[in-house]
């Protein structure tokens, strides 16, 4: 079996598509035909049916899904456990999300370094959803993310309910509104945002990163909401004020791991995550 065939097959599944999955795995459409056609003679069965509303999958497609999810878990440990480092007993691979690598991963690394000198680390960056996804491939161990959504067979841990906050570059208490910048803290932040400020909901300068929105409205002056721990700096030092009287909204921090996960080094970096995440309270 082509693992490039079983990874292909689940990612015309997750985004309904031929084309997407194409541009997802960097691949020409007819690639990812071909690899999709020579899976199907393999099992003797079409696995999707397409349409013009895209795929849907076949019996035979619904059965395969399972196989194929543990075709590529099974195989991306083997291939990171042969490729051990010397005085290394294993190997954990650990995601984040762009806006958690300071301080939290930095330190998650540093107490790795610490406290479990036999394993080996693989760190990767990436966004929430793709960090989820390889997740439940068995791509990544364990991952730090921001409200988590519902995957079947991945287990949410809380580590902290951080805070979002209004800040900007004059008064607290002057017009803050002016020189707004909405950031996109994800779906859960809109909905409180648009309930609580129905008036910005378009603004002139949205970004869908904090911290390129941050060192935006510190050159150019303005107002947001941002992470209480990366905004507590600038509030410090006066180059930020905080908006008073402005809601703040929840943005909590989760790790995320496989419900199979019973290997003794994942608990091990549980360990580390929950010590750090109790020093950030």
């Amino acid at each position: 079996m082509d693992i490039g065939a079983a990874r292909t097959f689940l990612e015309v599944l997750k985004t309904g598509s031929f084309v997407a999955a194409a541009a997802n795995l960097n691949l020409t459409q007819t690639a990812v035909s071909a690899r999709i056609r020579v899976l199907e003679e393999q099992l003797n069965r079409p696995v999707f049916i397409r349409n013009k509303a895209g795929v849907r999958l076949t019996p035979a497609g619904e059965q395969f899904q399972r196989f194929a999810v543990t075709l590529v878990q099974v195989w991306e440990r083997a291939r990171q456990q042969v490729a051990l480092p010397a005085g290394r007993e294993t190997v954990v691979t650990i995601g984040g999300e762009h806006s958690l690598w300071n301080p939290l991963l930095k330190k998650l690394l540093e107490w790795m370094h610490e406290e479990c000198p036999d394993i080996a680390v693989r760190a990767h960056i990436d966004v929430g959803d793709r960090l989820m996804d390889q997740i439940q491939e068995g791509v990544l161990d364990i991952a730090v993310v921001y409200a988590p959504p519902r995957r079947p067979g991945v287990v949410s841990e809380l580590l902290l309910d951080e805070k979002l906050i209004a800040v900007t570059t004059g008064p607290g208490d002057g017009d803050w509104r002016q020189g707004y910048v909405h950031v996109d803290w994800g779906p859960g932040f809109a909905a409180s945002h648009h309930a609580a400020f129905p008036d910005l909901a378009n603004p002139a300068v949205a970004v869908n990163f904090g911290p390129l929105a941050m060192e935006y409205i510190l050159a150019a002056g303005g107002s947001g909401y941002f992470r209480k721990a990366a905004a507590e700096p600038h509030l410090r030092t006066g180059q930020l004020n905080l908006v008073r009287n402005a809601p703040q909204f929840s943005y909590s921090i989760y790790a995320v791991y496989s419900a199979k996960a019973e290997e003794e080094f994942q608990d091990r970096v549980k360990v580390g995550l929950r010590t750090i995440a109790a020093d950030q309270r």
